[in-house]
């Protein structure tokens, strides 16, 4: 997911999620709704920040839960700033992400 995440496909992205996939902050407020919904928005994102990448730093895997410490890069004159993103599974596809900041 990463990988299409940084190359800017959104499509391919949500291609790996169920249809009712949500992407959250932790704990709190639906941000992307539906599988339309987190394509709509990273194709949003992607417009706003051409640059856009994502840096797995490191990464860990328990039952049906994938959490990556990842460093964000928006673009080469900002700031790069590290998120938590918790990716919760339902058989092989990604029902929900949450991200902690």
């Amino acid at each position: 997911m990463i990988a299409h995440y940084n190359a800017q496909d959104a499509d391919a992205y949500v291609a790996l999620m169920t249809d009712d996939a949500a992407e959250a902050g932790y704990r709190g407020d639906v941000v992307r709704d539906g599988k339309e919904g987190v394509r709509s928005g990273l194709k949003a994102m992607f417009a706003e920040f051409p640059e856009n990448r994502a840096e797995i730093l490191t990464g860990y895997e328990l039952g049906n839960h994938v959490a990556l410490h990842e460093k964000v890069f928006r673009s080469s004159d900002a700031e790069p700033f590290e998120v938590m993103s918790i990716y919760t599974f339902e058989n092989d596809l990604v029902s929900r992400v949450e991200f902690v900041r």
